[in-house]
């Protein structure tokens, strides 16, 4: 359980986390070079909430972006991002081993100092039961300064202090419910 959790945690993160990895057609735009904060929070208390930090520069963010890319479009018969006045808004259809998940993001701020990515989904399949079940989720980034001095671009720090890198994104696959090596 704590595996798949994580798989979907690091999934979320290079979907969402990265300024949304799935929309690479949109060009959108990279964050500001540095340490980020990420903290997702689940509505209802499902899962304790989840902090990571992530070192990022242009080149890791748009590399992360065409890695989550590919996974996306296994997983997705749906991917479509719009930009808006606010931000961007994007809806995606997608399949994790068994689970279908339809869901909703809205994503605001300035990939600069602070974004959020508002999340609702509806999942249907695995051990949701027939009815399916509605989860929401916010990711609330924020840029912390420099990157620490032991850190290099792409490196994530997990709860509990487990690090690694985003360059090894494609050995993490392995750990996806339904999605191709």
């Amino acid at each position: 359980m704590t595996r798949h959790r994580l798989a979907l945690g690091l999934l979320c993160f290079g979907v969402l986390g990265g300024a949304a990895g799935t929309a690479v057609a949109l060009d959108l735009p990279v964050r500001k070079p540095g340490l980020w904060e990420l903290k997702m929070i689940r509505s209802g208390g499902q899962l304790p909430e989840m902090t990571m930090q992530h070192c990022t520069d242009e080149t890791t963010d748009k590399d992360m972006n065409n890695m989550a890319s590919p996974m996306a479009q296994q997983a997705c018969s749906k991917q479509d991002i719009q930009k808006t006045a606010a931000g961007y808004v994007s809806d995606s259809v997608c399949s994790f081993g068994g689970m279908n998940t339809t869901s909703h993001a809205e994503i605001t701020g300035d990939f600069n100092s602070a974004y959020t990515v508002k999340t609702s989904s509806h999942i249907q399949g695995g051990t949701t039961g027939p009815a399916g079940k509605d989860t929401a989720m916010t990711i609330e980034a924020k840029w912390l300064g420099a990157c620490k001095p032991d850190q290099k671009p792409g490196d994530i720090v997990m709860p509990g202090g487990m690090k690694m890198n985003v360059k090894d994104m494609n050995k993490l696959k392995a750990l996806i419910p339904g999605v191709k090596q």
